[in-house]
């Protein structure tokens, strides 16, 4: 019978976990519905795999360029603590609840589709490497409460696929604010942040104009070039901290923030410098991925619509939007960073004194990832003052919701490591604490939950989505006159010709790259 257990593991842990493939297979369905030739759909299958696989390359370099810079944190506050990681705490789950993951996450996935084609809520959550963390999460939650294995699939499933409908929905008034259009959704599980920076960037940020929409001198304007700026502000950065990281640990401990060490003060500062350019270069291979993806996923997905779930929008990860205001993205970065250290400040001095809980320390991935996002939600709404409140906020939510998520992980509570995005603390949160009720009582409490929130995300699209309802009416965006902006059809543009994603004020936009 290890078949039955081998079968699905190797689907989900090759397959459907792995967001490059699991595009591909989609955009080659929908390439084939819309009756496109053999090679039309090998070769866009092929390129939106490409695309993804950029954006994987793109976010590891991301990774290595911020392993140095947060040895140089921890070296210079000397804070120690709980680092939220998905990705560490899924893979020491999976040694005891592997199988469990497996059937949930691929039960999830079904049971979404079916919502999405018999409900209002026509979004398709593709982000299969969160799907993964999520389940894995549920799993956690419902078997360290007593639950049985099979109770524990079957209700963790109907959670899972009801998450994957219904918060894109929650998301698009606010999505749709940045893209222009209904192309693509948000399918990342840091949607509670996106939407509080959207809210918040409309509350601050009612005069404040667009990070896009930047004035500089003549001598600045090479900066108006996002790669650059990212690089030379990451740069700065770096050589900051690495001066204060020499200053107070000395140069034996700071060398060591380097794979192999310095081998002198120069060569401590010039290996700084070239992180933080290489940073830039990540970032920019990123939204290279982004754009040669939605050049191939949207048009197939038109196939998917019309055959398998009308009107079907696909939900992406969280760097989809990155290209529709890239200095955005710093901005949110730098603002849901601090906003972590704000958090950590006051869990140190205050909530883990009073109540015991643990110091959850600022991760850069999660903050650069789910901040940069949260920057461009704000800037949507609130311009630049919008993209740094919103940031802010942003770095709170993942400081203090992680805090309060490890007391209903079980023993899995203690690994100094734990579910970092928004939607996975509120939620777990939730969950978890409706879990520790009984088993019947628990389990109604459970399905209220989920129940809830797909009535409220239907609710939400039938009175704010369907009625295109603009979160931040009257401020100009997405190919509107007087502001800077782009549309789906530029971000989709994978020609490589055009240096900058927004087009020049009054300029049409570019359509897609013929196939």
């Amino acid at each position: 019978m290890n078949w039955l257990v081998s079968i699905p593991e190797f689907l989900v842990s090759e397959i459907l976990a792995v967001p490059a493939f699991l595009i591909g297979i989609i955009t080659a369905v929908g390439l084939a519905a819309l009756r496109k030739s053999t090679g039309q759909v090998i070769g866009g299958a092929l390129k939106a795999t490409l695309g993804f696989l950029l954006i994987g390359a793109g976010a590891t370099l991301v990774v290595a360029s911020l392993e140095p810079l947060g040895a140089m944190i921890l070296g210079a506050t000397g804070a120690q603590g709980v680092i939220p990681t998905n990705e560490a705490i899924a893979g020491i789950a999976q040694a005891e609840y592997g199988a469990q993951v497996a059937w949930l996450m691929i039960l999830g996935f079904a049971i979404s589709l079916v919502l999405a084609r018999f409900t209002p809520l026509r979004y398709v959550f593709l982000t299969g490497h969160h799907v993964l963390f999520m389940a894995t999460m549920l799993t956690i939650i419902l078997a360290t409460a007593g639950y049985d294995g099979w109770v524990t699939v079957l209700l963790g499933a109907l959670l899972l696929g009801i998450l994957m409908v219904s918060l894109p929905a929650l998301a698009h008034p606010w999505t749709r604010r940045i893209t222009g259009d209904d192309s693509v959704a948000i399918g990342h599980f840091g949607t509670a942040g996106y939407i509080a920076a959207g809210a918040v960037g409309r509350l601050v940020g009612r005069n404040s104009r667009s990070t896009e929409d930047a004035k500089l001198p003549e001598g600045l304007r090479f900066l108006r070039d996002s790669m650059v700026a990212t690089a030379l502000s990451m740069a700065l950065m770096y050589v900051v901290l690495a001066v204060l990281f020499l200053a107070r640990a000395g140069a034996e401990e700071a060398f060591t923030a380097f794979d192999g060490g310095a081998t002198g003060v120069g060569n401590y500062i010039m290996m700084s410098i070239t992180q933080g350019l290489q940073f830039g270069v990540a970032v920019a291979v990123i939204l290279f991925g982004v754009r040669t993806i939605l050049g191939e996923l949207v048009p197939a997905f038109q196939g998917i619509a019309a055959k398998v779930v009308p009107g079907a929008i696909p939900a992406l990860d969280a760097p989809i939007v990155f290209p529709y205001a890239q200095n955005a993205v710093l901005l949110g970065f730098i603002a849901s960073f601090v906003g972590g250290l704000a958090g950590l400040f006051v869990l140190s001095v205050w909530l883990n004194p009073a109540i015991g809980l643990a110091l959850i320390l600022p991760g850069l991935v999660p903050h650069f990832f789910t901040g940069g996002a949260a920057g461009v939600y704000g800037n949507a709404t609130g311009g630049r003052r919008g993209a740094l409140a919103g940031g802010f906020v942003n770095g709170l939510l993942i400081t203090f919701l992680p805090a309060f998520l490890l007391s209903v992980l079980g023993a899995f509570g203690s690994e100094n490591t734990t579910f970092g995005d928004a939607d996975f603390g509120w939620f777990g949160i939730a969950v978890g604490s409706a879990a520790k009720i009984g088993s019947v009582g628990g389990i109604a409490v459970i399905l209220l939950i989920g129940l809830g929130l797909l009535a409220l995300a239907v609710l939400v699209q039938r009175r704010a989505v369907d009625t295109r309802w603009d979160p931040a009416a009257g401020r100009a965006w997405p190919g509107a006159a007087g502001e800077r902006g782009t549309t789906a059809a530029a971000a989709a543009d994978s020609s490589g010709t055009h240096p900058r994603i927004a087009p020049p004020r009054g300029a049409p936009v570019p359509p897609p790259p013929p196939r």
